[in-house]
């Protein structure tokens, strides 16, 4: 598609896109984190079904667009608010603490608008960032199953009878089933990578719900079908630049990671102060009347809240890096110090969010493992989140910086 964007009707059955309505643009980060709290309290009262059952959350990810929220990371050159990364990062923070799953579906549209913002021309930027302004929501894609690695590429872009067309099947690709783009990447006949931009409805293109990971369990992160799906020359962004090009692109979108696990860590602590406040028993042998009276308990929870406002602090102050970063042409020490930054944030916000989900069913007791209160799903959750990278290669690229002055490997997970 290279004139102007209008949402595609497809008379094939292998695909519908969703309907496309009106969006708002916020234009402050007051404005943000309004919004980001009002869909946390439209989010709250279903959170435990909607997991429970495997319940899309449709209309709450309608509510997040309307609201303007989908657009507030767009350059302000393209007509958006381009609002900080601080307060991307807590609009994250804000909706995961209620709904992580709610929270990451958004996550690969925001890492792809900064890929956009990394790689792309003028001309696709232009077009595809209007796009999200007008309420198109973008969805990845993901990895392949069954690759050595995750940037192992079986998908293929051929070009056949002057057309260009993709095949291949991806799956973890969270946010395809809710989106109007699809994304997903594939080698040329030269072996270079690409991002091909795919409406929704084109002919060839299957998204398949069949994601059945223990937490997360509503991100509809499944299965992408790819058979000879005619992709516009236009819409084909050429990937390979970003190994030559210093960016944030990937700091970014492991910022947005980062803000997910925190949120799941803040929502765990509450409910385990909650449930230890009004429903958890005292162990008999700290004789006192109340749980929340044991010194052994009110220790675990000071340590607890501890951890979590460290790991709060080290994620503000990865955004106010990467806001720092791209006030000034980005440099390859500066790409590698905010990558450093995002990745220090990222290795607590994985540990608490694991630690206080583990410590509410420990500390709320045998009562807590009621399906009736939920309060599994924040372990299983964080379990299942912090999987998405291994931390263990934070702390050596971490390491590696401080230690040795090396710079982090440039790509989307660091």
């Amino acid at each position: 598609m290279t004139g102007p964007i209008t949402l595609e009707d497809s008379a094939s059955d292998q695909d519908v896109a969703p309907p496309l309505h009106h969006a708002a643009i916020i234009t402050s980060d007051t404005e943000a984190l309004e919004a980001a709290h009002a869909l946390a309290r439209a989010a709250e009262a279903g959170v435990i079904q909607r997991d429970r059952e495997r319940r899309l959350p449709w209309e709450l990810v309608e509510r997040f667009t309307a609201s303007g929220l989908g657009s507030i990371a767009v350059p302000r050159a393209f007509g958006g608010p381009q609002l900080s990364y601080a307060t991307i990062a807590e609009v994250f923070r804000i909706i995961s603490a209620v709904d992580p799953a709610l929270g990451q579906i958004p996550q690969n549209h925001f890492g792809l608008i900064g890929l956009l913002h990394a790689v792309a021309s003028p001309e696709q930027q232009q077009r595809l960032f209007t796009s999200v302004l007008a309420g198109w929501r973008i969805g990845n894609g993901g990895p392949e199953r069954g690759s050595k690695h995750t940037l192992d590429i079986q998908a293929r872009l051929i070009e056949r009878d002057g057309r260009k067309l993709l095949n291949g099947e991806k799956f973890y690709s969270t946010g395809a089933l809710f989106a109007h783009w699809v994304t997903a990447k594939a080698l040329d006949d030269q072996g270079r990578p690409w991002l091909a931009f795919i409406q929704r409805g084109r002919p060839g293109l299957r998204i398949v719900n069949d994601w059945s990971g223990f937490g997360q369990r509503t991100t509809a992160s499944g299965t992408v079908l790819l058979n000879e799906v005619q992709v516009d020359e236009g819409n084909l962004v050429p990937l390979w630049p970003l190994a030559d090009k210093p960016s944030i692109q990937g700091a970014f979108s492991q910022l947005i990671q980062a803000a997910i696990d925190l949120g799941i860590a803040d929502g765990a602590l509450r409910d385990a102060i909650a449930f230890v406040r009004d429903k958890a028993r005292p162990w008999i042998d700290a004789k006192v009347e109340r749980a929340g009276d044991d010194p052994y308990v009110i220790a675990d929870i000071g340590r607890l809240q501890i951890e979590l406002h460290a790991a709060e602090a080290l994620l503000h102050k990865a955004a106010r890096v990467l806001d720092e970063t791209v006030s000034a042409p980005i440099d390859t020490d500066a790409a590698a110090r905010a990558s450093i930054a995002v990745a220090e944030a990222k290795a607590l916000t994985t540990e608490i969010s694991l630690a206080a989900s583990e410590k509410l069913l420990e500390l709320a007791g045998s009562r807590a493992t009621l399906a009736e209160f939920g309060l599994d799903r924040h372990w299983r959750n964080a379990r299942t989140h912090t999987l998405h990278d291994p931390v263990r290669w934070k702390y050596h690229a971490i390491g590696a910086w401080h230690l040795n002055g090396n710079r982090p490997n440039r790509h989307s997970w660091i």
